[in-house]
């Protein structure tokens, strides 16, 4: 077996794994701390209330969802390191976490913010600038998660496990 399948179990837990984090970064980030925007900020104005109740509830979906990847990347983690003869890489590991943000970015960025008009990055100021910005970043971490997918395998930075 070659050594890039060997570490594609560990490859689909850190990806897995990212998209939740990412998750958790824009949601506790820019939702939560920063309060640029909620879920449905675009469409349900947060001008009273009952806009903001609404878009705290589709919030919570989210981080719901965010949690979720998580969990799953964990369990996908743990089978990945358990395997009879599983070759392990943190920068494999730390490669498919930065990928995985980045694909969350990315997905989240062109179908939440641009197809479908849900929220943007910063809702009270140019939005495309701040979107654009927003996906540039996505594209950085899947290139920079890439990279070091890479490096880890063409450095041949695995341990074998019993």
């Amino acid at each position: 077996m070659k050594q890039a399948d060997a570490l594609r179990p560990l490859v689909t837990a850190g990806t897995t794994i990212g998209v939740g984090m990412g998750g958790f970064v824009d949601g506790i980030l820019f939702h939560q701390i920063l309060q640029l925007h909620n879920m449905l900020s675009n469409r349900v104005l947060r001008d009273s209330l009952v806009n903001e109740q609404i878009n705290m509830f589709w919030d919570g979906l989210f981080h719901a969802f965010t949690w979720c990847a998580v969990a799953a990347g964990i369990a996908l983690l743990w089978r990945a390191v358990t395997r009879k003869g599983a070759l392990l890489s943190g920068r494999v590991l730390w490669g498919s976490i930065l990928l995985g943000w980045g694909l969350f970015n990315l997905v989240e960025g062109v179908i939440d913010h641009e197809v479908l008009q849900l929220h943007h990055v910063y809702q009270n100021s140019n939005h495309l600038l701040w979107d654009a910005v927003f996906l540039a970043a996505g594209a950085a971490l899947v290139l920079a998660g890439a990279s070091l997918i890479q490096r880890g395998l063409a450095l041949g930075q695995t341990a074998s496990s019993s």
